[in-house]
C-alpha cells in the first residue's frame, strides 16, 4: 500500500508546496523549506524501506517527521485569520491505508499534540477567546482519522476475500503474481536471492477416496499450518491448488531453502491429522542468482521439475533443481 500511495503522496506534496508558494506573497516564501525536508524524509524511507526487517517503523518514523515539518510550515504561517490547521488532516488520511488501528491512533494522537502546541504557541489568546479557531480542525482530523479507518476495513475486507484462499486462509494465485512482480522488482534493485518451495501432499486423493472429503479438507487445513508456522513474516505461502503449495523466501539461498523445506517434510510427516491419519509432502525447490534479477518462470520451472524429481524418487523427499550441463561437466 505504501508503494501505491506514493505517487499520490507527490501529487499532495505539490499541491502544499503550490499553495505556499501562491500565499507566499501574503506570509513569507520560508514556509516551504519544511515542506521540502518533508519530501526528502518520505523519498530516504522509500529507498530503504525493502531493505530492513521491519519497514513499518521507518515508514511511520517519515510519516511523524513528515508532519512535523508540516507543523514548522504551519506555524510560520498560521494566525487566527489564516485556516492551515486543516492540513494536518491530509496525512492523516494514509495512515489507515498503512497502519493497524493502533497506528491510527498513534498518528491521530501526535498530530492533534501538534495542532495544540501550534494553536497556543502561535497565538493562545486568540484561541482562548475563540476555541473553534482549534475545534473545528480538530473536529476534521479526528473524522477523517475515523472514516478512513473504516473505509479501509471494509476494502481490506472485500480484497482478503479476493486473495485469500476459504479452506486453508493460505493467499492464492492472484495474490502471488503481485507478489512475484514486486519481487522481481526488488531482486533488480538489490540482487538479493529469491527461493521457492513447491510441496505436494503426497497421495492425497487416497485420504479423499478412503476417510472422505471432510477429513481431506482438515488434513489439508492442518498441513497449510505446519507450512506457514515455521515462516518469517515477510515469507509468503500460497496454495496453488488441490494438494499443492508454494513458499516464496525472499534472500534465502537455495541451500537455505532446501533446509527450510526438509523442516516442512519433516514437520508433516511427523503429524497426526483428523481420524488419526498421517501424510506426507514431497518438495521441489530452487533459487534465483545471487547479483541477478528473479525471473519467476525459470525459478518455478526447476523447481517444479525437482518436485517431479522427489514424487519419481520415492515421495516424502526434498529435491533441488537438476544439474545442469556446464555443471556435470
Amino acid at each position: 500500500m505504501d508503494r501505491r500511495l506514493q505517487p499520490i503522496r507527490r501529487v499532495a506534496m505539490v499541491v502544499l508546496a503550490a499553495a505556499l508558494l501562491i500565499a507566499g506573497p501574503w506570509v513569507g516564501w520560508w514556509p516551504v523549506a519544511p515542506l521540502v525536508l518533508a519530501a526528502l524524509l518520505f523519498y530516504g524511507a522509500d529507498r530503504i524501506v525493502d531493505r530492513v526487517e521491519r519497514p513499518e517503523y521507518w515508514i511511520f518514523g517519515a510519516w511523524v517527521g513528515s508532519q512535523a515539518t508540516i507543523a514548522i510550515s504551519v506555524l510560520l504561517v498560521w494566525g487566527p485569520d489564516t485556516p492551515v490547521l486543516s492540513w494536518f488532516a491530509i496525512p492523516v488520511v494514509t495512515l489507515a491505508t498503512r497502519f493497524s488501528l493502533r497506528g491510527v491512533v498513534l498518528g491521530v494522537a501526535i498530530t492533534i499534540a501538534m495542532m495544540f502546541t501550534i494553536a497556543f504557541a502561535g497565538d493562545a489568546s486568540a484561541v482562548i477567546d475563540n476555541p473553534p479557531l482549534l475545534l473545528a480542525p480538530l473536529a476534521v482530523v479526528i473524522t477523517v482519522g475515523i472514516l478512513s479507518t473504516a473505509l479501509m476495513r471494509s476494502d481490506v475486507e472485500h480484497r482478503s476475500e479476493a486473495v485469500i484462499d476459504p479452506l486453508t486462509a493460505m493467499l492464492n494465485r492472484k495474490a502471488m503474481q503481485n507478489r512475484v512482480e514486486e519481487l522481481r522488482q526488488q531482486s533488480e534493485v538489490s540482487g538479493a536471492p529469491i527461493a521457492l518451495v513447491i510441496l505436494d501432499i503426497d497421495h492425497f486423493k487416497q485420504v479423499n477416496d478412503t476417510l472422505g472429503h471432510a477429513t481431506g479438507d482438515a488434513v489439508l487445513r492442518d498441513v497449510a499450518y505446519l507450512v506457514r508456522k515455521d515462516l518469517r513474516a515477510f515469507e509468503l505461502a500460497y496454495r496453488l491448488g488441490g494438494e499443492e503449495f508454494l513458499v516464496l523466501l525472499p534472500g534465502a539461498t537455495l541451500t537455505e531453502a532446501l533446509e527450510l523445506a526438509d523442516r516442512m517434510r519433516a514437520s508433516v510427516a511427523e503429524a497426526r491429522f483428523a481420524e488419526g491419519s498421517s501424510v506426507t509432502v514431497s518438495c521441489g525447490v530452487s533459487a534465483s542468482q545471487q547479483g541477478e534479477a528473479m525471473d519467476f518462470d525459470a525459478v518455478f520451472a526447476e523447481a517444479d521439475a525437482a518436485l517431479y524429481d522427489a514424487k519419481s524418487a520415492g515421495r516424502n523427499a526434498v529435491h533441488g533443481p537438476r544439474p545442469t550441463v556446464a555443471a556435470v561437466a
